[in-house]
């Protein structure tokens, strides 16, 4: 099988075809289709005419099934959630700040796959910041103190009961369970090696870093603040035009991400899948 990867020009990110996906994928593709998705950290699979269970079948080809905390999953199914808003839904825009996907896990997934399922005519693209040319693009001397850090993430103020979206969050379509375990917190690395290309990132951003470790929290909030701008810069960013019959795929370990707006009146429906830590 012969695979056309067209680059998007843009930081980072790819567009896949010449195969298909609702149907077993042999572990020869799987390995072919995670050494591109490393390389590219973005991948896109157009034309694809899949249903949930290629959808989960592809999750556990790329490494499995990872948890899945906050979201309830759609009726029959464990590990698929629907990131779901109505046309007439009036609540604001799901993840519409930069994170990665369940960075304050002890072992944070180390991909998500979306697939289409109803894409409005306009609007709603995903926007994906490159975290390893970011880090690459700093001075040395800032990247060995940002290499002296451990952050400390939460879901608190998303997630806990008196978060974004928790209990005063009304008339969302999505399926979000907010709980009290969200307070708990983790510590990672703010510079990080990715586990599987070595190459140095910075994980993570504000949202999910409530803090640094020693570090006090004004200064702390003011380091993130600013470090948060320089790692969404335009030349760091690829901004991800949704179609139909398309699956998705990026590496939590490399890249920032986010929603956007600009599909009011319509509906917007994804199947989320999410792909576990990688281990050695």
């Amino acid at each position: 099988m012969t695979l056309k990867i067209e680059p998007s020009g843009q930081a980072c990110g790819a567009r896949v075809s010449g195969l298909d996906l609702s149907h077993p994928i042999a572990p020869d593709l799987a390995e072919q289709i995670r050494s591109i998705w490393l390389e590219h950290k973005v991948i896109a699979f157009p034309g694809q005419a899949m249903g949930d269970d290629a959808l989960e079948a592809f999750t556990i080809a790329m490494g499995g099934f990872g948890e899945d905390p906050f979201f309830d999953p759609i009726p029959g199914r464990q590990h698929i959630a629907a990131i779901l808003r109505e046309a007439d839904e009036r609540s604001p825009l799901f993840a519409e700040n930069w994170h990665s996907d369940w960075s304050f896990l002890p072992a944070p997934p180390s991909g998500t796959c979306l697939l289409a399922i109803d894409i409005p005519p306009h609007g709603g693209d995903t926007l994906f910041a490159d975290q390893a040319a970011a880090f690459r693009a700093l001075p040395e001397d800032r990247k060995d103190y940002l290499r002296s850090l451990t952050a400390v993430h939460s879901a608190q103020l998303a997630y806990a009961p008196d978060g974004t979206y928790g209990d005063r969050d009304k008339d969302r379509s999505m399926a979000i369970r907010p709980d009290i375990s969200a307070l708990e917190t983790r510590t990672h690395p703010l510079v990080q090696a990715h586990p599987e290309t070595g190459e140095e990132t910075l994980y993570s951003t504000l949202g999910y870093i409530i803090g640094i470790e020693g570090m006090a929290q004004r200064d702390a909030i003011a380091l993130l603040s600013e470090l948060a701008q320089w790692q969404s810069r335009e030349e760091f960013v690829y901004r991800h035009e949704w179609e139909n019959d398309m699956l998705l795929m990026w590496d939590n370990r490399s890249l920032l991400h986010k929603a956007t707006g600009g599909y009011e009146g319509h509906r917007r429906e994804l199947h989320r899948t999410t792909i576990a830590a990688w281990t050695a």
